[in-house]
């Protein structure tokens, strides 16, 4: 015997549906049990450009390490920051 599923609610926008879902568990309001896996080869992820200010020496380290990695510095910076997000993340837990 399945269990009943909650009604997903209607969300004004994307960061009210992220605040709901930090909240609350995705089983009461989805059978995982029938997911299909699909993928979007065509989806852009959403970015947004901002301003950081660093001391000369620690950009002109990350450009080098960039370099010898054979990487561009940003993405570098982009690793390293996910990286972190996930130690985070699963220290937390």
């Amino acid at each position: 015997m399945s269990k009943k599923l909650k009604e997903i609610p209607q969300f004004a926008n994307e960061a009210e549906e992220r605040e709901f879902w930090l909240a609350h568990d995705t089983t009461d309001y989805v059978d995982w049990s029938k997911a299909k896996r699909v993928t979007f080869p065509n989806l852009k992820l959403t970015t947004q450009s901002i301003s950081l200010r660093l001391p000369l020496w620690m950009l002109e380290s990350i450009k080098t390490t960039a370099n010898r990695q054979d990487v561009p510095y940003q993405s570098l910076i982009k690793v390293w920051l996910n990286e972190k997000l996930e130690e985070a993340h699963h220290g937390a837990k």
